[in-house]
């Protein structure tokens, strides 16, 4: 009789740990078992270099979503990315999503800004307002290797001065 009751508390004490466990694997894990509140929306950009699924989506510093998928148009040759937006959000027409770097060197995610338009994107249809993340290596590459000029002139600005050899 005794020993029946210590198997009894051994296995509930079990039972209550496997349940912490799987609380925590969903909590933590972010996995969703019942179903969440979502809509899907699309955004077409030209270039998403670095952004991944599951990047956050935001809307004034405050996370509404995430992108689930990332795929070519190969019509228009432009990166087609699906946003799951949080249900009760509601996102004008005029809506400009950003794919944005969290700090300097930070992961990319997708910002929202809102528009003032009174009619609401529904689900499933596309932003047209897109802005392609900044290249800093590109800047960095075009200022180091002459692209950009601080003066504005260009590399070649000052080779056609009097200094050129040229004679007048």
């Amino acid at each position: 009789m005794k020993r029946e009751n210590i198997e009894i508390s051994v296995g509930i004490f079990v039972l209550i740990g496997l349940l912490a466990v799987g609380y925590m694997a969903v909590k933590l894990g972010k996995i969703d078992i019942m179903g969440e509140d979502t809509y899907l929306l699309k955004a077409r950009f030209q270039s998403v270099s670095g952004l991944k699924t599951d990047a956050p989506v935001e809307v004034a510093g405050v996370e509404v979503g995430k992108v689930t998928a990332i795929h070519l148009d190969s019509e228009t040759m432009a990166a087609v990315v699906e946003l799951k937006i949080r249900q009760g959000l509601a996102l004008t027409v005029d809506t400009i999503a950003s794919v944005r770097t969290s700090g300097l060197i930070g992961d990319k995610f997708v910002k929202l800004s809102p528009g003032g338009m009174p009619t609401n994107l529904a689900p499933g249809e596309m932003i047209t307002d897109t802005e392609s993340p900044l290249e800093i290596e590109e800047l960095i590459g075009k200022y180091v290797f002459g692209g950009l000029d601080s003066k504005g002139g260009g590399a070649s600005a000052e080779k056609d001065g009097p200094e050129s050899g040229e004679k007048k």
